[in-house]
Protein backbone atom coordinates (compact mmCIF):
# COMPACT_ATOMS: atom_id res chain seq x y z
CA UNK A 1 0.00 0.00 0.00
CA UNK A 2 1.61 3.26 -1.15
CA UNK A 3 -0.01 6.12 0.73
CA UNK A 4 -1.52 6.53 4.21
CA UNK A 5 -4.25 9.06 3.65
CA UNK A 6 -8.00 8.33 3.70
CA UNK A 7 -7.90 5.91 0.76
CA UNK A 8 -4.73 4.09 1.80
CA UNK A 9 -5.87 3.69 5.41
CA UNK A 10 -9.35 2.51 4.39
CA UNK A 11 -8.10 -0.07 1.89
CA UNK A 12 -5.50 -1.32 4.38
CA UNK A 13 -8.13 -1.66 7.13
CA UNK A 14 -10.31 -3.84 4.91
CA UNK A 15 -7.36 -5.93 3.70
CA UNK A 16 -6.27 -6.67 7.25
CA UNK A 17 -9.84 -7.59 8.18
CA UNK A 18 -9.75 -10.10 5.29
CA UNK A 19 -6.49 -11.50 6.63
CA UNK A 20 -4.48 -10.30 3.62
CA UNK A 21 -0.88 -9.44 4.60
CA UNK A 22 -0.21 -5.79 3.78
CA UNK A 23 2.59 -3.31 4.38
CA UNK A 24 1.61 0.34 4.33
CA UNK A 25 4.14 3.02 3.37
CA UNK A 26 3.76 6.74 3.86
CA UNK A 27 3.09 9.38 6.47
CA UNK A 28 -0.30 9.03 8.13
CA UNK A 29 -2.52 11.82 6.72
CA UNK A 30 0.64 13.38 5.32
CA UNK A 31 -0.97 15.48 2.58
CA UNK A 32 -3.58 16.79 4.97
CA UNK A 33 -0.82 17.82 7.37
CA UNK A 34 1.61 19.37 4.90
CA UNK A 35 -0.46 20.54 1.91
CA UNK A 36 -3.16 22.44 3.79
CA UNK A 37 -2.53 25.84 5.35
CA UNK A 38 -3.06 26.25 9.08
CA UNK A 39 -6.59 27.42 9.78
CA UNK A 40 -8.22 25.71 6.80
CA UNK A 41 -11.49 23.80 7.00
CA UNK A 42 -12.86 20.94 4.95
CA UNK A 43 -15.40 21.96 2.34
CA UNK A 44 -17.18 18.60 2.71
CA UNK A 45 -19.87 18.05 5.31
CA UNK A 46 -19.45 15.60 8.23
CA UNK A 47 -21.48 12.86 6.52
CA UNK A 48 -19.07 12.91 3.54
CA UNK A 49 -15.71 12.47 5.29
CA UNK A 50 -15.97 9.11 7.06
CA UNK A 51 -13.15 6.69 6.42
CA UNK A 52 -14.20 3.13 5.64
CA UNK A 53 -13.81 0.66 8.50
CA UNK A 54 -14.54 -3.08 8.19
CA UNK A 55 -16.79 -2.91 11.25
CA UNK A 56 -18.99 -0.29 12.93
CA UNK A 57 -17.37 2.38 15.08
CA UNK A 58 -14.93 4.04 12.70
CA UNK A 59 -16.84 7.12 11.61
CA UNK A 60 -15.84 10.70 12.35
CA UNK A 61 -18.81 10.91 14.73
CA UNK A 62 -17.45 7.88 16.63
CA UNK A 63 -14.03 9.52 16.97
CA UNK A 64 -15.58 12.71 18.33
CA UNK A 65 -17.76 10.78 20.77
CA UNK A 66 -14.82 8.69 22.04
CA UNK A 67 -12.83 11.84 22.71
CA UNK A 68 -15.70 13.79 24.22
CA UNK A 69 -15.69 16.40 21.46
CA UNK A 70 -18.82 18.21 20.20
CA UNK A 71 -20.89 16.63 17.44
CA UNK A 72 -20.47 18.20 14.01
CA UNK A 73 -23.40 18.94 11.70
CA UNK A 74 -23.75 20.35 8.19
CA UNK A 75 -23.71 23.76 9.85
CA UNK A 76 -20.30 23.08 11.43
CA UNK A 77 -17.28 23.36 9.09
CA UNK A 78 -14.71 20.69 9.94
CA UNK A 79 -11.23 22.02 10.88
CA UNK A 80 -8.49 20.19 8.97
CA UNK A 81 -6.62 19.44 12.20
CA UNK A 82 -9.69 17.59 13.54
CA UNK A 83 -9.79 15.47 10.38
CA UNK A 84 -6.07 14.73 10.68
CA UNK A 85 -6.51 13.55 14.27
CA UNK A 86 -9.43 11.41 13.17
CA UNK A 87 -7.26 9.74 10.51
CA UNK A 88 -4.49 9.06 13.04
CA UNK A 89 -7.01 7.53 15.44
CA UNK A 90 -8.46 5.39 12.63
CA UNK A 91 -4.98 4.14 11.73
CA UNK A 92 -4.20 3.03 15.27
CA UNK A 93 -7.57 1.33 15.66
CA UNK A 94 -7.99 -0.43 12.31
CA UNK A 95 -4.70 -0.46 10.43
CA UNK A 96 -1.78 -0.84 12.81
CA UNK A 97 1.77 -0.19 11.69
CA UNK A 98 2.40 2.33 8.93
CA UNK A 99 6.00 2.55 7.76
CA UNK A 100 7.42 6.02 7.17
CA UNK A 101 9.81 4.80 4.46
CA UNK A 102 9.14 6.27 1.03
CA UNK A 103 8.64 4.04 -2.00
CA UNK A 104 11.04 5.17 -4.73
CA UNK A 105 10.59 2.44 -7.35
CA UNK A 106 7.95 -0.07 -8.42
CA UNK A 107 8.93 -2.44 -11.21
CA UNK A 108 7.75 -5.79 -12.45
CA UNK A 109 9.41 -8.74 -10.75
CA UNK A 110 11.98 -10.53 -12.88
CA UNK A 111 10.08 -13.84 -12.59
CA UNK A 112 6.76 -12.22 -13.53
CA UNK A 113 5.17 -13.10 -10.19
CA UNK A 114 4.38 -9.56 -9.10
CA UNK A 115 6.44 -6.49 -8.32
CA UNK A 116 9.86 -5.49 -7.07
CA UNK A 117 9.52 -2.51 -4.72
CA UNK A 118 12.44 -0.38 -3.53
CA UNK A 119 12.33 1.98 -0.54
CA UNK A 120 14.33 5.13 0.09
CA UNK A 121 16.29 3.37 2.83
CA UNK A 122 17.56 0.84 0.29
CA UNK A 123 15.30 -2.05 1.28
CA UNK A 124 13.94 -4.10 -1.59
CA UNK A 125 10.86 -6.27 -1.25
CA UNK A 126 8.59 -8.42 -3.37
CA UNK A 127 4.86 -7.82 -3.58
CA UNK A 128 2.12 -9.77 -5.33
CA UNK A 129 0.05 -6.60 -5.63
CA UNK A 130 0.56 -2.86 -5.23
CA UNK A 131 -2.14 -0.32 -4.43
CA UNK A 132 -1.36 3.31 -5.27
CA UNK A 133 -3.20 5.61 -2.86
CA UNK A 134 -0.98 8.69 -3.02
CA UNK A 135 -3.80 11.18 -3.50
CA UNK A 136 -2.78 14.35 -5.29
CA UNK A 137 0.90 14.19 -4.34
CA UNK A 138 3.02 15.39 -7.25
CA UNK A 139 -0.01 16.31 -9.38
CA UNK A 140 -0.20 20.05 -8.58
CA UNK A 141 -0.69 22.09 -11.74
CA UNK A 142 0.82 25.53 -12.32
CA UNK A 143 0.21 27.08 -15.77
CA UNK A 144 3.27 27.42 -17.96
CA UNK A 145 3.19 31.23 -18.03
CA UNK A 146 3.46 31.26 -14.22
CA UNK A 147 5.94 28.40 -13.91
CA UNK A 148 8.47 30.50 -15.85
CA UNK A 149 8.70 32.75 -12.78
CA UNK A 150 10.48 29.96 -10.88
CA UNK A 151 13.18 28.38 -13.07
CA UNK A 152 14.47 26.42 -10.08
CA UNK A 153 11.01 25.26 -9.14
CA UNK A 154 7.94 26.84 -7.53
CA UNK A 155 7.64 27.09 -3.77
CA UNK A 156 7.07 29.43 -0.83
CA UNK A 157 10.44 31.16 -1.30
CA UNK A 158 10.06 31.53 -5.07
CA UNK A 159 8.00 34.15 -6.89
CA UNK A 160 5.25 31.60 -7.52
CA UNK A 161 3.91 28.71 -5.48
CA UNK A 162 0.96 26.34 -5.47
CA UNK A 163 -1.53 26.23 -2.61
CA UNK A 164 -0.38 22.68 -1.84
CA UNK A 165 3.09 24.01 -0.97
CA UNK A 166 1.89 25.81 2.15
CA UNK A 167 1.12 25.12 5.77
CA UNK A 168 1.60 28.72 6.97
CA UNK A 169 0.52 31.70 4.87
CA UNK A 170 1.50 34.24 7.53
CA UNK A 171 4.94 34.45 5.89
CA UNK A 172 3.36 36.87 3.40
CA UNK A 173 2.19 39.42 5.98
CA UNK A 174 2.58 42.92 4.54
CA UNK A 175 3.24 41.62 1.02
CA UNK A 176 1.15 41.85 -2.14
CA UNK A 177 -0.12 38.43 -3.23
CA UNK A 178 -2.14 37.56 -6.33
CA UNK A 179 -4.21 34.40 -5.86
CA UNK A 180 -5.05 32.75 -9.18
CA UNK A 181 -8.25 30.70 -9.20
CA UNK A 182 -11.89 30.76 -8.17
CA UNK A 183 -12.38 27.56 -6.19
CA UNK A 184 -12.33 26.73 -2.50
CA UNK A 185 -8.55 26.58 -2.28
CA UNK A 186 -8.15 30.02 -3.86
CA UNK A 187 -10.85 31.71 -1.82
CA UNK A 188 -9.88 30.22 1.53
CA UNK A 189 -6.20 30.97 0.91
CA UNK A 190 -7.11 34.57 0.07
CA UNK A 191 -9.10 34.86 3.31
CA UNK A 192 -6.22 33.45 5.35
CA UNK A 193 -3.72 35.74 3.63
CA UNK A 194 -5.89 38.76 4.38
CA UNK A 195 -6.34 37.73 8.00
CA UNK A 196 -2.57 37.28 8.33
CA UNK A 197 -1.92 40.84 7.17
CA UNK A 198 -1.09 40.23 3.51
CA UNK A 199 -2.51 42.40 0.73
CA UNK A 200 -4.20 39.67 -1.27
CA UNK A 201 -6.41 39.85 -4.30
CA UNK A 202 -8.06 37.07 -6.31
CA UNK A 203 -7.94 36.77 -10.09
CA UNK A 204 -10.75 34.61 -11.49
CA UNK A 205 -11.40 33.60 -15.09
CA UNK A 206 -15.14 33.10 -14.55
CA UNK A 207 -17.52 36.03 -14.75
CA UNK A 208 -18.67 35.51 -11.17
CA UNK A 209 -17.82 33.52 -8.07
CA UNK A 210 -19.91 30.50 -7.18
CA UNK A 211 -20.76 29.92 -3.52
CA UNK A 212 -22.34 26.98 -1.79
CA UNK A 213 -25.76 27.53 -0.23
CA UNK A 214 -26.22 27.50 3.51
CA UNK A 215 -27.48 23.99 4.35
CA UNK A 216 -30.59 23.22 6.32
CA UNK A 217 -30.81 20.27 8.68
CA UNK A 218 -34.30 19.41 7.42
CA UNK A 219 -35.25 19.79 3.73
CA UNK A 220 -38.88 19.90 2.52
CA UNK A 221 -39.91 16.74 0.68
CA UNK A 222 -40.51 18.49 -2.68
CA UNK A 223 -36.91 19.71 -2.60
CA UNK A 224 -35.67 16.26 -1.61
CA UNK A 225 -37.34 14.89 -4.74
CA UNK A 226 -36.39 17.61 -7.23
CA UNK A 227 -32.85 18.08 -5.90
CA UNK A 228 -31.83 14.97 -3.97
CA UNK A 229 -28.86 15.27 -1.64
CA UNK A 230 -25.51 13.53 -2.15
CA UNK A 231 -22.04 13.76 -0.58
CA UNK A 232 -21.04 16.15 -3.38
CA UNK A 233 -24.08 18.42 -3.27
CA UNK A 234 -27.68 18.43 -4.44
CA UNK A 235 -29.13 17.44 -7.82
CA UNK A 236 -29.93 14.30 -9.75
CA UNK A 237 -26.62 14.09 -11.62
CA UNK A 238 -24.51 14.28 -8.46
CA UNK A 239 -26.83 11.88 -6.66
CA UNK A 240 -26.57 9.38 -9.51
CA UNK A 241 -22.78 9.42 -9.78
CA UNK A 242 -22.42 9.06 -6.01
CA UNK A 243 -24.86 6.17 -5.73
CA UNK A 244 -23.49 4.22 -8.69
CA UNK A 245 -19.76 4.74 -9.35
CA UNK A 246 -19.75 1.32 -10.99
CA UNK A 247 -22.35 2.54 -13.44
CA UNK A 248 -20.22 5.56 -14.30
CA UNK A 249 -17.45 3.16 -15.28
CA UNK A 250 -19.65 1.70 -18.05
CA UNK A 251 -20.28 5.07 -19.70
CA UNK A 252 -18.33 5.94 -22.87
CA UNK A 253 -14.93 7.44 -22.05
CA UNK A 254 -15.87 10.82 -23.50
CA UNK A 255 -18.97 10.99 -21.30
CA UNK A 256 -16.97 10.03 -18.21
CA UNK A 257 -14.37 12.71 -18.85
CA UNK A 258 -17.07 15.31 -19.42
CA UNK A 259 -18.68 14.28 -16.15
CA UNK A 260 -15.32 14.42 -14.38
CA UNK A 261 -14.57 17.91 -15.68
CA UNK A 262 -18.02 19.51 -15.57
CA UNK A 263 -20.07 17.88 -12.80
CA UNK A 264 -18.57 20.16 -10.17
CA UNK A 265 -17.76 23.78 -10.92
CA UNK A 266 -15.16 25.59 -8.78
CA UNK A 267 -16.92 27.16 -5.81
CA UNK A 268 -16.42 28.37 -2.27
CA UNK A 269 -17.99 26.98 0.87
CA UNK A 270 -21.01 28.87 2.17
CA UNK A 271 -19.28 29.52 5.50
CA UNK A 272 -16.36 31.25 3.76
CA UNK A 273 -18.35 33.87 1.89
CA UNK A 274 -18.37 36.59 4.56
CA UNK A 275 -14.58 36.32 4.88
CA UNK A 276 -14.08 37.13 1.17
CA UNK A 277 -16.95 39.18 -0.28
CA UNK A 278 -16.36 42.85 0.38
CA UNK A 279 -13.19 41.98 2.28
CA UNK A 280 -10.70 40.68 -0.30
CA UNK A 281 -10.52 42.34 -3.74
CA UNK A 282 -11.70 39.92 -6.45
CA UNK A 283 -11.30 40.49 -10.19
CA UNK A 284 -13.64 38.31 -12.23
CA UNK A 285 -13.49 37.63 -15.98
CA UNK A 286 -9.77 38.16 -15.61
CA UNK A 287 -7.12 36.09 -17.37
CA UNK A 288 -3.34 36.15 -16.84
CA UNK A 289 -1.76 36.44 -20.27
CA UNK A 290 1.84 36.92 -19.16
CA UNK A 291 4.07 37.00 -16.11
CA UNK A 292 7.52 38.45 -15.67
CA UNK A 293 9.91 38.88 -12.75
CA UNK A 294 10.41 42.59 -12.13
CA UNK A 295 12.16 44.46 -9.31
CA UNK A 296 12.14 41.56 -6.88
CA UNK A 297 8.45 40.90 -7.54
CA UNK A 298 6.16 39.95 -10.39
CA UNK A 299 4.44 41.89 -13.13
CA UNK A 300 1.28 40.17 -14.37
CA UNK A 301 -0.35 41.01 -17.69
CA UNK A 302 -4.13 40.77 -17.39
CA UNK A 303 -6.87 40.66 -19.99
CA UNK A 304 -10.57 39.99 -20.08
CA UNK A 305 -13.69 40.54 -22.17
CA UNK A 306 -14.79 44.15 -22.25
CA UNK A 307 -11.72 45.49 -20.47
CA UNK A 308 -8.47 47.04 -21.58
CA UNK A 309 -5.27 45.11 -21.06
CA UNK A 310 -3.54 46.05 -17.81
CA UNK A 311 -0.65 45.08 -15.60
CA UNK A 312 -0.57 44.19 -11.94
CA UNK A 313 2.51 44.35 -9.72
CA UNK A 314 2.71 41.89 -6.79
CA UNK A 315 5.35 40.36 -4.58
CA UNK A 316 4.18 36.75 -4.95
CA UNK A 317 1.77 34.69 -7.04
CA UNK A 318 -0.17 31.90 -5.34
CA UNK A 319 -1.54 29.44 -7.88
CA UNK A 320 -4.78 27.78 -6.78
CA UNK A 321 -4.95 26.20 -10.20
CA UNK A 322 -5.82 22.66 -9.27
CA UNK A 323 -4.25 19.35 -10.23
CA UNK A 324 -3.58 17.37 -13.40
CA UNK A 325 -4.17 13.62 -13.34
CA UNK A 326 -1.07 12.37 -15.10
CA UNK A 327 0.55 8.97 -14.63
CA UNK A 328 3.83 10.45 -15.85
CA UNK A 329 3.88 12.50 -12.62
CA UNK A 330 3.81 9.36 -10.42
CA UNK A 331 7.58 9.22 -9.84
CA UNK A 332 8.04 5.71 -8.45
CA UNK A 333 6.56 3.79 -11.39
CA UNK A 334 9.32 2.35 -13.56
CA UNK A 335 9.34 3.20 -17.28
CA UNK A 336 8.38 -0.41 -18.04
CA UNK A 337 5.36 -0.30 -15.73
CA UNK A 338 4.32 3.16 -16.87
CA UNK A 339 4.64 2.12 -20.52
CA UNK A 340 2.39 -0.91 -19.96
CA UNK A 341 -0.42 1.11 -18.41
CA UNK A 342 -3.43 1.73 -20.64
CA UNK A 343 -5.02 5.17 -20.30
CA UNK A 344 -8.59 6.34 -20.30
CA UNK A 345 -8.96 7.71 -23.85
CA UNK A 346 -8.43 11.46 -23.87
CA UNK A 347 -6.56 11.50 -20.55
CA UNK A 348 -3.42 10.33 -18.78
CA UNK A 349 -5.35 8.50 -16.07
CA UNK A 350 -5.24 4.69 -15.85
CA UNK A 351 -7.95 2.46 -17.28
CA UNK A 352 -9.29 0.40 -14.37
CA UNK A 353 -11.35 -2.73 -13.79
CA UNK A 354 -14.31 -2.98 -11.42
CA UNK A 355 -11.77 -3.83 -8.70
CA UNK A 356 -9.65 -0.72 -9.48
CA UNK A 357 -6.99 -2.88 -11.15
CA UNK A 358 -5.03 -1.35 -14.02
CA UNK A 359 -3.94 -3.03 -17.24
CA UNK A 360 -0.81 -4.14 -15.35
CA UNK A 361 -2.08 -7.16 -13.37
CA UNK A 362 -1.86 -6.59 -9.60
CA UNK A 363 -1.42 -2.82 -9.83
CA UNK A 364 -4.40 -0.89 -8.43
CA UNK A 365 -5.11 2.85 -8.27
CA UNK A 366 -7.53 4.60 -5.91
CA UNK A 367 -8.58 8.17 -5.17
CA UNK A 368 -8.29 10.98 -7.70
CA UNK A 369 -6.47 8.87 -10.30
CA UNK A 370 -9.57 6.66 -10.40
CA UNK A 371 -12.00 9.56 -10.90
CA UNK A 372 -11.97 9.52 -14.74
CA UNK A 373 -13.22 5.91 -14.50
CA UNK A 374 -15.56 5.89 -11.49
CA UNK A 375 -16.66 9.50 -11.42
CA UNK A 376 -16.01 12.69 -9.42
CA UNK A 377 -16.77 11.13 -6.03
CA UNK A 378 -13.30 9.54 -6.15
CA UNK A 379 -11.80 13.04 -5.89
CA UNK A 380 -13.16 13.26 -2.35
CA UNK A 381 -13.11 11.29 0.90
CA UNK A 382 -16.70 10.30 0.15
CA UNK A 383 -15.39 7.72 -2.32
CA UNK A 384 -13.35 5.67 0.16
CA UNK A 385 -16.15 3.25 1.09
CA UNK A 386 -16.76 2.21 -2.49
CA UNK A 387 -13.07 1.99 -3.40
CA UNK A 388 -11.87 0.24 -0.23
CA UNK A 389 -14.46 -2.52 -0.32
CA UNK A 390 -13.92 -3.27 -4.03
CA UNK A 391 -10.12 -3.25 -3.88
CA UNK A 392 -10.07 -5.41 -0.73
CA UNK A 393 -12.56 -7.85 -2.22
CA UNK A 394 -10.49 -8.22 -5.39
CA UNK A 395 -7.21 -8.75 -3.53
CA UNK A 396 -8.72 -11.07 -0.94
CA UNK A 397 -10.21 -13.19 -3.72
CA UNK A 398 -6.83 -13.37 -5.46
CA UNK A 399 -5.11 -14.37 -2.20
CA UNK A 400 -7.68 -17.12 -1.57
CA UNK A 401 -7.20 -18.48 -5.09
CA UNK A 402 -3.45 -18.97 -4.65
Amino acid sequence: MIGAGPYGLSVAAHLRAHGVPVRVFGEVMGSWRHAMATGMFLKSTPDAVDLSAPEPGGRLADFLRVHGEPELTELTPIPCDVFVRYGQWFQKRYVGEVEAARVVAVDRAADGSGFAVRLDDGEELAARSVVVATGLNGLAHIPRELRRLAPEGPGPEALVSHTSHHTDLSRYAGRRVAVIGGGQSALESAALLNEAGARAQVLVRERSLLWGTTPTLTRPWPLRITRPASPLGTGWILAAVCRAPGGVRHLPAAARLLLFRRALRPSGGWWLRNRVEGVVPVRTACRVTGAEAAGGGVRLDLAGPGRAAETLAVDHVLAATGYRLDLDAVPFLSPAVRGALEHVPGSKAPRLSAGFESSVPGLHFTGSLAAPVFGPMMRFVAGVEYAATRVARALAGRAAAR
